[in-house]
Formats: C-alpha cells, sequence, structure tokens
C-alpha cells in the first residue's frame, strides 16, 4: 500500500477526501494516491458500470486554459503545435488531437475544447495526460506566440 503519511510525496486529488470516506483502497499512480478498488469490490462495480455507469476520478490528468484576445487568436495558436482543424470548432465541441515537437513527432495526446460559455469565447480547455503534464506545459509555454497565455487548472476536479 502506498505511503499515506502527511510527509508522503504522493499528490491528492480534490476528491481524495471523498474516496477515502468511501472507503476506497487508495494507491500510488502518476505521482498521486488514487483509488483502486471500493469495498462492494471490482466484481460489482464492473455489474453496476454494465447496468447503469461509472464514473472515475481522472483529477491527476492536467488540466489548462489557453488564453487568447478571441478564439480565432486561441485556435490559430493551437492549430501551430497540434495537427487538427481547431478553428472549426463551434461551441461545446472537443477535439482529440496530438501534441507535436518542433520536428512534427508527438510527444502526448490530448483532448482540446472550445467552451461553450459565452464569457470564456477566448479560451480553450487542454486535457494532457498526467505523466507528461509538466512537460506539456512547459512545452506549449515555450510555443505559444504573445498574445496568448496558459493557464495551469491545477485544483479542479475532473471525472470521466
Amino acid at each position: 500500500m502506498a505511503d499515506q503519511s502527511p510527509g508522503s510525496d504522493l499528490k491528492q486529488t480534490p476528491l481524495h477526501h471523498a474516496h477515502v470516506a468511501l472507503g476506497a483502497r487508495m494507491v500510488a499512480f502518476a505521482g498521486y494516491l488514487m483509488p483502486v478498488q471500493y469495498p462492494a469490490g471490482i466484481m460489482a462495480e464492473h455489474a453496476h458500470t454494465r447496468q447503469n455507469a461509472g464514473l472515475f476520478d481522472v483529477s491527476h490528468m492536467g488540466q489548462a486554459f489557453v488564453r487568447a484576445a478571441d478564439f480565432a487568436t486561441a485556435a490559430a495558436a493551437m492549430e501551430t503545435l497540434v495537427p487538427a482543424d481547431i478553428a472549426s470548432l463551434a461551441p461545446g465541441q472537443q477535439r482529440y488531437s496530438q501534441l507535436l515537437n518542433d520536428d512534427g513527432g508527438i510527444l502526448d495526446d490530448l483532448m482540446i475544447a472550445r467552451s461553450a460559455h459565452p464569457g470564456m469565447d477566448g479560451g480553450l480547455y487542454l486535457v494532457v495526460n498526467a505523466s507528461r503534464k509538466h512537460a506539456d506545459f512547459a512545452h506549449l509555454r515555450q510555443h505559444l506566440p504573445d498574445g496568448c497565455a496558459l493557464e495551469e487548472l491545477s485544483d479542479l476536479a475532473l471525472l470521466a
């Protein structure tokens, strides 16, 4: 079992205390304490998900906004870093793509969404993999043009 003491280097998601209160067995994953199983057991969880639905805490993944003066600027900036059409995203739509290095090689996969909220039209919401989030965010900061900024969202929960 992972070290859950206060001195542990493992981070906790915003939902950590809820998992513990529900009796989850917590294990180390990607630098976080994550739930792996609940008291009902794996078979009960599997059956419930097949018959109803299941939720998975993916709050350890990297979440960020790319902010710009307007959507067109943010989309154009992202299109220099991913091989996807971001400019055609309608409000509330999302695209799956790959973050590329300077030679066109794949650094990571990611999700890019355009907010449906009217006050967020100058921004894109990104989700990157937990194991690469620090490297991905550094790459984005290095390659985003003037007028675009990356805002990490490290205190948000995320459910899949």
